[in-house]
């Protein structure tokens, strides 16, 4: 798509009672309404493909690393039970995001820039250091999941893995370089092929489609089962993450869009289209990694299979397809990789937004990954793939920990008529908002309750 220069914000962005009256700089100043947006009374599909592109970077989170141990061993322990959680869970992100995309659009500010302008400083300073936790949590993820990855499909030690995944700074600045459109572009190219080797998996897993389709019926045994509802919680724990509410709010602002009520309407209506639809096919992934568990290892009476790289070893032998192994490593890889460009933005927005601070790409990367990549190479080199999975699921409980502290500050700025004006989530909105953020917040506090003290 052409480009046009930067544009900055308007210094008292509408509505601007409930925020302080400083003038700021834009998020993400350097693709700051970067990308035309067609006229209002262009087509739809038109204006849909002018807003596409943020969701699937927002998607790229709800299928990572981190979140296919709980997948895996919720389809191998409990069959097809779970895709009941997996559906709920992917409705409250879709709400979650759509408020995270509608108060950035709408006040011209991320929801950091938010925190800061409505909270004191140390507050503001508090729930940064929270941020930064939770990204280097996620960057943990990434770099285990891509060691495993390196490590399945060439041999390679996980330590050296490990190391490798630093280079991957240089990558991301590469592409940074070329416009946001690149970003995206790559994005959504890594997306298509971890759905492409799902849904070979699925088609060789050879599910029971009755029991599959059932399984979306949420049942009262997962609240009963106590080994279940603790797998659910897991689902439920990592299905928002935190940076992407931040992630979110940011880049929907690289398009240029109208300062007037109704160019703000339609960026909202499309971003949400966008988000909806992206989410929807990570529902479809981390649906289908449950699935290919359930088919492959429940249905044959392996139950105990909760770890990434068993699971790829069993693929291949269990059903009989060579290229089963590979193909479920070739997804973990891009996986890996999809996080890493996402999280590289969302750790530049959190540090830029909270402090005001910027640092040069290269450095704000590199410091990030390598808050990452020590405690994952200590513990590759001590305990090796058991303590890697481990390391995993702690990377979890910590995103989960810090979830709160996102997701309160997005539904209230939402809620409040001083901040958003005309646009302020309605009544029925602000319900299921406070309500959803209520079970994330109790679920996540339980999880990690069971996590340390049991």
């Amino acid at each position: 798509m052409p480009s046009t220069p930067v544009q900055e914000p308007p210094a008292t962005p509408s509505p601007d009672a409930g925020w302080k009256q400083a003038r700021h700089a834009p998020s993400l100043a350097e693709v700051y309404g970067s990308i035309r947006v067609p006229a209002q009374n262009a087509s739809f599909w038109r204006k849909l493909l002018a807003f596409s592109g943020p969701g699937l970077m927002v998607a790229v989170g709800y299928m990572d690393p981190g979140n296919w141990a709980t997948d895996i061993a919720g389809g191998a322990r409990y069959g097809y039970t779970l895709l009941s959680v997996i559906l709920i869970s992917n409705l409250f992100a879709i709400l979650l995001q759509h408020l995270a995309a509608k108060l950035g659009i709408v006040t011209g500010r991320d929801l950091a820039q938010a925190c800061r302008d409505h909270y004191s400083r140390p507050v503001a300073l508090v729930l940064w250091f929270l941020c930064e936790v939770a990204i280097a949590a996620c960057d943990l993820a990434e770099v285990i999941g891509s060691a495993i990855a390196l490590n399945l499909l060439f041999g390679l030690p996980l330590p050296w893995g490990v190391v490798l995944t630093i280079l991957d700074v240089l990558v991301v600045l590469m592409f940074q370089s070329r416009g946001f459109r690149v970003i995206e572009s790559i994005v959504a190219g890594l997306t298509v092929v971890i759905f492409g080797c799902f849904l070979y998996e699925i088609i060789v897993s050879h599910p029971d489609y009755f029991s599959l389709i059932k399984g979306f019926v949420p049942q009262p045994k997962i609240v009963t089962t106590p080994g279940m509802l603790y797998i659910a919680i897991g689902i439920l724990g990592a299905t928002v993450m935190p940076h992407n509410l931040y992630l979110h709010s940011s880049i929907v602002q690289t398009r240029a869009i109208e300062q007037t009520e109704s160019g703000k309407r339609m960026a909202i209506r499309f971003a949400t289209i966008d988000s909806t639809v992206s989410l929807l096919l990570a529902f479809f992934i981390n649906a289908a990694i449950l699935v290919t568990a359930a088919a492959a290892f429940h249905k044959r009476g392996l139950f105990n299979v909760a770890d990434i790289t068993d699971a790829h070893e069993l693929l291949a032998p269990v059903l009989g397809a060579g290229a089963a192994s590979v193909v479920f490593a070739v997804a973990l890889l891009a996986s890996g990789q999809n996080s890493t460009l996402t999280g590289t933005l969302a750790g530049q927005i959190v540090m830029e937004g909270f402090l005001h601070l910027k640092l040069k790409p290269w450095l704000r990367r590199l410091i990030t990954r390598s808050i990452a990549v020590v405690p994952a190479l200590i513990v590759t080199l001590i305990y090796g793939e058991k303590g890697t999975s481990d390391l995993l699921v702690l990377s979890q409980v910590i995103l989960s920990l810090q979830l709160s502290f996102a997701v309160v500050p997005l539904v209230l700025f939402t809620g409040t008529k001083a901040k958003m004006g005309v646009f302020t989530n309605s009544l029925l909105i602000k319900m299921l908002a406070w309500t959803i953020s209520g079970i994330i917040i109790s679920l996540n506090l339980y999880l990690l309750y069971q996590t340390l003290f049991k």
